[in-house]
């Protein structure tokens, strides 16, 4: 596939830009910086909230060179919409590039999504960053990629994870079968993506995605229990970590060629598909009226 045409400048560049979708919040006892979401004006990856986290991103390395005085060694990836960590991808602007048959702009937003979660998963690209996501709600397609793309991934029970692009006529492109066969096999990660099921946080946890089941409320107290056990093997913990990253790799080039796979899988969507996919879009706009 080649990207290199004109594409649609869904994405700025800037040193200083506002977080106007995101926020954080430092807690300088445990070095721990939290990261919570808040897209509008729906709770899915929006060009605006890719484009502020891969600033953010960015920003990382320079704030633990730099800031000394307030460094940090976990970050969590968390919401601020009530009963909703992320519900995925921007299904009305895919629709709206699916319908001009926009390839480059499509794999622009792709590319962010895939530079947002790679940095995730690598942790910023520093062996003693721990990547976290705490999931409170809903966090589906692109939003389950999400959580996963984090090194511990904590759920309280209530919360429901899932895969729903099969019912649309495409497949989550972003991470999802990458990182799923790493930690269930390819033929469990095939059967999750192609039965399109919404699971439960237990369920999840009982097949060995989520790392760490929390009680309902109790999700940020899960997330400092967990870094006080790491703390307390912390080389133990970091050790175990890069013999996983060596073992099973992700690299770069592979969620890359996913992703134009995926590019170009929703180029050939019907417009039954699209159809299906305006639906979701109502659902999304839904959830996003209901948390306001």
């Amino acid at each position: 596939m080649n990207c290199s045409t004109q594409s649609t400048n869904l994405f700025a560049s800037s040193n200083q830009m506002p977080r106007t979708q995101f926020s954080l919040h430092y807690d300088g006892q445990y070095q721990l910086m939290w990261c919570y979401m808040h897209s509008a004006p729906r709770p899915c990856f929006t060009p605006t909230l890719l484009d502020e986290l891969l600033n953010w991103c960015g920003e990382t390395s320079s704030w633990n060179d730099s800031r000394v005085d307030r460094p940090f060694r976990y970050h969590v990836l968390a919401s601020r919409i009530p009963g909703v960590f992320n519900l995925g991808g921007d299904l009305d602007l895919f629709r709206r590039l699916v319908l001009a048959q926009d390839r480059a702009s499509l794999f622009t937003y792709a590319k962010a999504c895939i530079d947002v979660l790679y940095a995730n998963m690598t942790h910023f690209g520093r062996s003693d960053v721990t990547t976290i996501s705490l999931v409170q709600g809903d966090a589906l397609g692109g939003g389950f990629e999400g959580a996963m793309s984090s090194n511990v991934l904590i759920a309280e029970r209530s919360a429901k994870m899932g895969l729903p692009e099969v019912l649309f006529n495409l497949f989550p492109g972003m991470g999802a079968y990458s990182f799923l066969s790493r930690k269930l096999g390819s033929a469990q990660a095939r059967r999750i993506i192609l039965s399109g099921k919404v699971y439960t946080a237990e369920e999840l946890y009982d097949l060995g995605v989520v790392d760490v089941l929390a009680e309902d409320g109790q999700g940020e107290k899960a997330v400092y229990d967990y870094i006080k056990r790491e703390n307390k093997s912390r080389n133990a913990y970091r050790a175990l970590r890069e013999v996983q990253d060596s073992c099973d790799p992700i690299s770069y080039e592979e969620l890359i060629k996913i992703g134009e796979i995926w590019v170009e899988a929703a180029m050939r969507l019907q417009s039954s598909d699209l159809r299906m996919m305006e639906r979701l879009v109502s659902r999304q706009s839904s959830k996003g009226q209901s948390a306001a």
